[in-house]
């Protein structure tokens, strides 16, 4: 891939993730300041519909993008998410917002079609290293979003963040242009990629390992993102450092880990091994999050920093494995759905949790389900699944 192009694509990742994640540890401080919500349910249930928009969204714009370019389409959608955010920022009333932010996240879900087609631009050699560079940038992404978002809520009214956001959008909008007016060459993509006749046969594997690796990968999200919409919360709860810089640096520690298992780990291996192990260590980093001892929440932060990026790092380098160039969009709009499911799910079971248990029970839930994950992805995977490219040599 020209290296120029990969530059702007992987910062375009890193804008989008930034922009999304400004919110995402405060929306229970959010919504108690702006509309005076403090319900965790409702939290729970906003988080839920975000995601399932989301959801619902993105394999459109996947299949919008097998008629225009990539980079054409994204145009379009990130003006048009721009200028919703804008409308987020002036909604009077808690169902105006709702209505304005969850169509805003519809246009918002198109820039998930960058990671595919950076994908398909790449070489399968340098895929693992590809994947682990995009996970390293929305880790970081994450960190820069979360400490922005605490520094605007700490010293502004907390709408002030979709007028930031909308920047985000347009900044993308912007480089999309840019890279098609510099070389429409490298920054189109086909409309339809052609197609072999050995990816032709290997088509029903590839759909079976897909849908398989989908439902490690609904239980897998479901687990990591129980903790989530209310970690601020738990954080304030046991921390005197409990301001929103510090709050949401906190909530980022696992970007951190996550350079820093790139750094250690340059070259991925193989994305049949350390799922399962990567899930246990998760499932203790969970644990120890729940202890409500500060010093002990930071290590599990660490321990599930390092868990979460060898385990996502693999599973994507197993999509990409026994998916082809032609399908790279399809299929990972198929895995995108399972892991929003999972999300969504997540988002709203957070709130349930919290409001019947406390706040230390999505830990305990997720930990569980780190076991219940490894143990699904043994039980389905037990025979390894070929890569792609042996398939094809041997079609």
């Amino acid at each position: 891939m020209n290296p120029q192009l990969k530059f702007f694509l992987v910062a375009m990742v890193a804008v989008s993730v930034i922009s999304d994640s400004m919110l995402i540890p405060f929306y229970p401080q959010f919504f108690a300041a702006a509309f005076s919500i403090t319900a965790p349910q409702h939290i729970g249930l906003y988080l839920s519909a975000s995601c399932f928009v989301v959801m619902l969204a993105f394999p459109l714009w996947a299949a919008a993008a097998k008629h225009m370019p990539v980079l054409r389409l994204l145009i379009y959608t990130q003006f048009a998410a721009g200028v919703l955010s804008i409308l987020c920022y002036e909604s009077g009333s808690l169902p105006e917002f709702w209505f304005v932010s969850l169509l805003m996240m519809v246009f918002k879900a198109s820039y998930l079609l960058i990671y595919p087609f950076v994908m398909s631009l790449e070489h399968k050699d340098k895929h693992g290293g590809t994947i682990g560079l995009l996970s390293v940038i929305v880790h970081l992404g994450a960190i820069a979003g979360a400490g922005i978002g605490g520094f605007a809520l700490d010293l502004f009214e907390p709408r002030l963040i979709f007028l930031l956001m909308s920047v985000g959008d347009f900044l993308q909008m912007l480089v999309c242009a840019f890279l098609l007016g510099k070389d429409k060459t490298d920054a189109e993509a086909s409309p339809e990629a052609p197609q072999y006749p050995a990816e032709q046969a290997a088509e029903v594997l590839t759909g079976s390992l897909v849908y398989k690796l989908g439902l490690v990968m609904l239980l897998f999200y479901f687990s990591v993102y129980l903790i989530r919409p209310f970690f601020s919360r738990y954080w304030e709860a046991i921390s005197a450092w409990n301001g929103g810089i510090v709050t949401g640096l906190v909530f980022a520690i696992p970007g951190a880990i996550a350079l820093l298992a790139l750094c250690i780990n340059k070259n991925m291996g193989s994305s049949k091994h350390g799922i399962v192990s990567a899930a246990l260590l998760g499932m203790f980093g969970l644990l120890l999050q729940a202890s409500g001892q500060q010093a002990i929440v930071l290590l599990g932060r660490c321990l599930f920093g390092w868990a979460l990026f060898q385990a996502t790092v693999r599973l994507d380098l197993l999509l990409f494995e026994v998916s082809t160039p032609a399908s790279y969009a399809a299929d990972f709009s198929k895995i995108y759905f399972f892991q929003s499911l999972g999300a969504l799910i997540a988002s709203y079971t957070a709130g349930s949790l919290v409001a019947a248990q406390g706040l230390q029970m999505p830990f305990i839930a997720g930990a569980l389900g780190l076991v219940l994950t490894a143990f699904l992805y043994a039980l389905l995977f037990k025979a390894a699944p070929k890569p792609m490219n042996a398939v094809m040599e041997t079609s």
